[in-house]
């Protein structure tokens, strides 16, 4: 019966190979999520940076506002 064990040959390999994808298919769906979770926390982590960078400016032009309140320069 050489028609049956290539019939189940062909099975088999049907089934790893559906297997394989589904595999695949669970792995990409992962990958995409901590792709979105990645980016989201780039975003909030920009969004933060710039908050900083806002607070630091504001800082210098409260210190430096007056151009005669300006330390002097290391070498005096």
């Amino acid at each position: 019966m050489p028609g049956m064990d290539g019939g189940d040959g062909l099975e088999r390999r049907l089934v790893e190979l559906e297997t394989r994808l589904a595999f695949q298919e669970h792995a990409l769906s992962e990958l995409s999520e901590a792709l979105a979770e990645a980016r989201l926390e780039r975003a909030r982590s920009d969004e933060l940076l710039q908050l900083v960078l806002a607070d630091l400016r504001g800082l210098r032009g409260a210190l430096y506002a007056d151009p005669a309140s300006e330390p002097p320069p290391p070498h005096y």
